[in-house]
């Protein structure tokens, strides 16, 4: 379902990003629009994307999703409408990459977040989804790729690569 988890350390990442709080069932409804949107912000502002869109959850609880939908970018993005100038900070976190439709990312986080914790690592309360391989590019869901990133809490011991 997930390859190997790693570890890595990212460094700092400009974003264009819509902040989003809504209902979890409300997530599909907002999602191609958002990007759309975002998409054409960018078109507008002649800034062009640095990889795949994705999500960065600040909260998930069990019916709310406290997101942002982000596009990376080489540029500052300036404000228009929805869309605002963003950064993801330079971290170190746990990385794996889901094989997939997106209805088994539930158990892909279970299975993820599991090994996390069999490593003896505690995860920050955010964590963002990078959707590298979707509908947009591969009508077939056993072809997507939505690679899992949680950043880890500050002070820990982190394995080897």
């Amino acid at each position: 379902m997930i390859d190997p988890p790693q570890i890595v350390t990212t460094d700092i990442q400009r974003t264009a990003s819509i902040r989003l709080t809504l209902p979890r069932a409300e997530i599909r409804n907002v999602m191609g629009p958002g990007i759309g949107e975002l998409m054409d912000v960018l078109d507008a502002q002649n800034i062009a994307p640095v990889g795949p869109w994705f999500t960065h959850h600040m909260r998930m609880e069990p019916d709310i999703f406290d997101f942002e939908i982000c596009v990376p970018v080489a540029a500052q993005v300036a404000p228009m409408g929805r869309v605002l100038p963003g950064q993801l900070p330079a971290t170190t976190m746990a990385q794996t990459t889901y094989h997939g439709p997106y209805e088994g990312l539930g158990a892909a986080w279970g299975e993820f977040d599991a090994w996390i914790a069999a490593n003896g690592l505690t995860p920050a309360s955010d964590l963002w989804e990078c959707y590298a391989v979707g509908p947009e590019s591969d009508p077939n869901p056993a072809h997507w790729q939505t690679q899992l990133n949680r950043p880890l809490a500050l002070g820990e011991d982190v394995p080897a690569e």
